[in-house]
């Protein structure tokens, strides 16, 4: 028997396009543009499944959902928006939805969860908490695509017990996703603990995760709980888990085999209800591959692996991290600014080693340092140059270059009073990239200047030139 699809949208573009790649699917379409004339078709019966959008003209999407699911539980909803926030997809998730997709979508994308949608058994209904906080703020903020998939895995998440192991460079927010797991996730009113594997000696690691009992060693001059009991019911965080040494490794293998553990001295097994969220900025293969941590560890960590993007990776959400971490400020009682056009573009080209936690020093840095309310490049590219230094051993790319370029000839500008006066930067931009290019060929070419000229591609009177007017010294040297 053919299915029926719902598409439910105010644009209709997004209509027609959805109508005609559904029907060349030999799917039956009924369309329409408002929430009520959705629910009208939902009342009376219709439709095998739903794709709705958030923003109707008559009622927020999100808001006729639960109602949806109340008198029609096993009919699955498909949720699109362009509002692509987390608090979108946890909203969508957590009032019913079977799968929440950011606009624009890809066709392909949205057919392959028609599919499971209409396959999913109809006796499976999830029961989803629909007291949602709509003013709540998750502290995840960006738009960008990169960003979308961590909130969809987050969204999907939130209602199991599944082990989590989020990877990311330093400063992408590891611990943002775990809280964010945790504090919308079924343990929200249990515990949420965490432990930084990095920041602990080695030799207390144990004792700091299990516990242990009155003079199990120098210094346990009391019993400790431990973080596993500390924990127990919520969330344990173990963040940094590349750093934890072997032996800690094999007694948490123990618990998440299990599900149980001993405190250090102690002899009797302690039961551990916990759901366990790992983090590591490392490559635990690579890792394994050194003997530094256990493979089976590992694949018990391991089960929904998420990764957080660079903030290089997205770096069409600065603006939006910007205006966050400026409205923060604002509520600890520091002056608002603005950051001009500019300034924001320089933002959006550096290359951010630190990612989100380097803008978010960078911008509390401006606030509490500078008077005027609207900031402008020249104290972007001041801030920038004390922060980051030339790295004279990075791995130099194009846009790398360019963004050197930039910071030298902005240094030019900034150093000359009078912007109106004939200049000449192009020459200074030669001057100080061709002295060292010539003499670092010179040197792998051993003094020999035909050698040099050729490596360089220029003629060889030009090349004796270059060497007279920039007083390039030149040695030969044997081979």
């Amino acid at each position: 028997m053919t299915k029926t699809i719902i598409v439910a949208d105010d644009d209709n573009a997004i209509r027609k396009v959805l109508n005609q790649a559904l029907a060349r699917d030999n799917y039956n379409v009924m369309t329409t543009g408002t929430a009520s004339g959705l629910w009208t078709l939902v009342n009376e019966g219709h439709g095998d499944l739903v794709i709705m959008d958030v923003v109707m003209p008559d009622e927020n999407g999100l808001d006729l959902l639960p109602q949806i699911k109340k008198i029609r539980p096993n009919l699955e909803v498909i949720v699109m928006s362009a509002q692509n926030t987390l608090m979108t997809a946890v909203n969508a998730t957590q009032r019913g939805a079977f799968e929440y997709i950011p606009k624009p979508f890809d066709l392909f994308e949205l057919g392959n969860i028609v599919n499971r949608a209409l396959q999913q058994k109809n006796n499976q209904t999830n029961k989803r908490e629909d007291n949602i906080n709509d003013d709540e703020q998750l502290p995840l903020i960006g738009r960008s695509s990169a960003m979308q998939d961590v909130y969809r895995s987050l969204a999907r998440l939130m209602n199991t017990d599944l082990t989590v192991l989020i990877t990311g460079n330093s400063g992408t927010g590891k611990e943002l996703a775990a809280r964010a797991l945790h504090d919308y996730g079924k343990r929200k009113n249990f515990p949420f603990v965490a432990i930084n594997m990095a920041a602990i000696p080695r030799e207390l690691i144990e004792s700091e995760l299990f516990g242990h009992e009155k003079g199990s060693f120098t210094g346990a001059t009391n019993n400790s709980k431990g973080r596993f009991r500390q924990a127990e019911g919520g969330t344990l965080f173990l963040d940094e888990i590349g750093d934890m040494p072997s032996e800690a490794q094999t007694r948490l293998l123990r618990v998440l085999q299990e599900g149980e553990f001993t405190t250090v001295g102690g002899n009797n097994a302690i039961r551990s209800d916990v759901r366990i969220i790992a983090a590591t900025h490392r490559d635990l293969t690579q890792s394994i591959r050194q003997g530094l941590f256990r493979e089976d560890l590992y694949y018990r960590l391991n089960v929904v692996p998420i990764r957080m993007p660079a903030l290089n990776e997205r770096k069409e959400d600065i603006p939006e991290l910007v205006k966050y971490f400026l409205s923060r400020s604002l509520e600890e009682g520091l002056p608002w600014k603005i950051l001009d056009d500019a300034a924001m573009d320089r933002l959006k080209k550096h290359n951010w080693p630190g990612n989100v936690r380097e803008l978010e020093n960078l911008v509390s840095r401006i606030v509490a340092l500078y008077s005027q309310d609207n900031i402008g490049i020249e104290v972007i590219e001041s801030e920038l140059s004390e922060l980051n230094p030339i790295d004279r051993n990075q791995n130099f790319t194009s846009s790398n270059i360019t963004e050197l370029l930039e910071t030298f000839v902005n240094d030019i500008l900034n150093s000359q009073k009078d912007s109106s006066k004939k200049g000449n930067i192009y020459n200074q931009v030669l001057k100080e990239i061709e002295r060292p290019l010539i003499s670092h060929v010179l040197n792998i070419s051993r003094g020999n200047q035909l050698k040099c000229a050729n490596l360089l591609g220029v003629n060889r009177n030009t090349l004796r030139k270059k060497i007279h007017e920039l007083n390039i010294p030149v040695t030969r040297t044997p081979k």
